[in-house]
């Protein structure tokens, strides 16, 4: 069984500050890598006793390169690296896929207690919708999922995000919470070793479940709609294929689900 894993760093146990996810020079991004390597080791130990033999972990917050190779569970493949192109070349990691996992993901902008939300920036407050239904990273990532027919078996993160996924994707999906914000940056949070113990868990329990979960799809054409928080950043925005249609906002259509970052 192969098992794709999508790793986000916000909602990574311990994780808690904008600090520890934007500057890879500080301190404190360096203790989040290895708090998302814990995160992500206690995930794949899960799999394994839950029967995947073949586990690739891809490596998503910001620009990439936030793994730390001699952490690196030896039971999965990990896909990282600086200057990732979505998709290009590496299409057959995807097909035949079983299942896929979001690890460590957060609400959308807008989420009143999502703890570091946001949608894609996380300084510009950009929000993003598809089919008129407003939509965050989690389903961002379940919609390429479902471009390859994989569907999402388990979400981890935040008590916003678990509830964000599963309103999505549906009572198959299985949610490891591993924190409940009470503000953007402040929140209640389980120690990393518990949360550890829930991942370990919920994977084994999750791909069991595999059946009861289905891609997420939307009909095509997709349309989309991204808006910006002010006018000088829409104004700033170079378009690669979205219109503009009023100061704040651009419409785009897409053919594909795997195309539809690309406004």
């Amino acid at each position: 069984m192969r098992v794709i894993v999508e790793t986000d760093l916000e909602g990574i146990s311990g994780v808690v500050s904008w600090e520890q996810t934007r500057e890879m020079s500080s301190a404190m991004y360096q203790s989040a890598r290895d708090l998302l390597m814990g995160d992500v080791n206690a995930l794949v130990e899960g799999l394994i006793a839950g029967g995947a033999d073949d586990i690739i972990v891809l490596d998503g917050h910001g620009g990439g390169f936030n793994f730390i190779p001699e952490r690196m569970h030896p039971g999965a493949r990990y896909f990282t690296g600086r200057n990732r192109r979505p998709f290009l070349g590496w299409e057959e990691l995807y097909q035949g896929a079983d299942a896929g996992i979001l690890l460590g993901y957060h609400a959308m902008a807008g989420t009143p207690d999502g703890m570091l939300r946001h949608t894609q920036s996380s300084m510009q407050g950009n929000r993003y919708w598809y089919n008129e239904c407003e939509s965050g990273e989690i389903a961002q990532d379940a919609l390429v999922f479902g471009h390859y027919d994989i569907p999402v078996i388990l979400v981890s993160g935040d008590h916003a995000a678990c509830r964000e996924a599963r309103a999505l994707l549906g009572d198959g999906l299985t949610t490891v919470e591993v924190k409940r914000g009470y503000g953007e940056e402040f929140g209640l949070l389980l120690a990393p070793e518990a949360a550890h113990d829930r991942l370990r868990e919920g994977a084994r329990q999750a791909l069991g479940r595999t059946s009861q979960c289905r891609p997420y799809r939307l009909e095509l054409p997709i349309r989309g709609r991204l808006r910006f928080p002010d006018k000088s950043v829409a104004d700033r925005f170079v378009p690669a294929r979205a219109t503009r249609v009023d100061d704040y906002t651009y419409d785009a259509s897409f053919d594909s689900a795997r195309d539809i970052y690309f406004f």
